[in-house]
């Protein structure tokens, strides 16, 4: 009897030190799981950026037109803190039919022999034609292969109506999509794209400007690049600048540069 009393109390002690050692596991697996949540808070601040970043992304950007005016590019790609650093940078080309931003060419060519990979913007005039617009475009650019994907920033109507301007964006980007082969990367910000272009062009890349977002610009349809700031600063650059990530990583980011 003794013998066997033994044997109980053995096995209950085993049986403890079976469930101690699995809910140590437990809290081990769970923590691991949990720690990007506690231990990377939405934003992180880079006071050498002069904003906050959003955690979780890889792969940070920035893009630029005239009011950048000079740019020191071998310090903006030079620049790096902790693991961040501009991967990317969008430039603006051209606006309506007949505009070209008068720092570009210097832009384009400053910021690819510093190593950044490139892409161009169009400013769209909705009282214009599209078709014309991406002639424009075509012709002052010239893109290759391992450029960004064209973008087409348009944000405001000048009092066209809804439809007509639909079609002249899809006359852009139809236009632009023939002669790259890619599909174009649409920027606006969340109220313009819901109440203008949402349903028409949700087939299309989106590149969605909201600020003071809590940690993800608040759109339900996918997005691939998010402006999240206005205010940013960088090495070789005077005054803000706007900065982007990318959602992916750099097999996904690959695939939007032109094969």
């Amino acid at each position: 009897m003794a013998k066997k009393k033994r044997k109980q109390k053995r096995r209950r002690v085993a049986q403890k030190v079976f469930l101690y050692l699995s809910l140590f596991a437990l809290v081990l697996v769970a923590g691991w799981y949990f720690s990007d949540y506690f231990e990377k808070p939405p934003f992180v601040s880079y006071p050498e950026f002069g904003i906050m970043l959003p955690s979780g992304f890889r792969i940070h950007g920035i893009d630029v037109s005239k009011y950048q005016s000079a740019i020191g590019w071998p310090q903006v790609a030079e620049m790096r803190v902790d693991k961040v650093k501009i991967g990317f940078v969008f430039i603006k080309a051209t606006e309506g039919i007949g505009n070209i931003d008068p720092y570009f060419k210097r832009n384009w060519r400053g910021a690819k022999q510093a190593g950044l990979v490139c892409g161009a913007y169009h400013f769209f005039i909705p009282t214009r034609s599209g078709k014309a617009q991406a002639q424009h475009f075509i012709e002052m650019t010239q893109l290759t292969n391992g450029d960004l994907r064209p973008v087409l920033d348009v944000e405001h109507t000048y009092g066209t109506p809804k439809a007509i301007l639909q079609q002249r964006v899809a006359d852009w980007l139809e236009a632009v999509e023939k002669e790259y082969g890619v599909k174009p990367i649409i920027y606006t910000n969340i109220n313009f794209y819901l109440n203008f272009l949402t349903g028409r062009f949700d087939g299309y890349p989106l590149w969605v400007a909201h600020y003071f977002a809590d940690n993800r610009p608040r759109i339900t349809r996918e997005w691939s690049f998010w402006q999240h700031s206005e205010k940013g600063k960088v090495n070789g650059i005077r005054g803000s600048v706007d900065f982007n990530v990318f959602k992916g990583d750099s097999a996904d980011f690959n695939k939007y540069l032109i094969p």
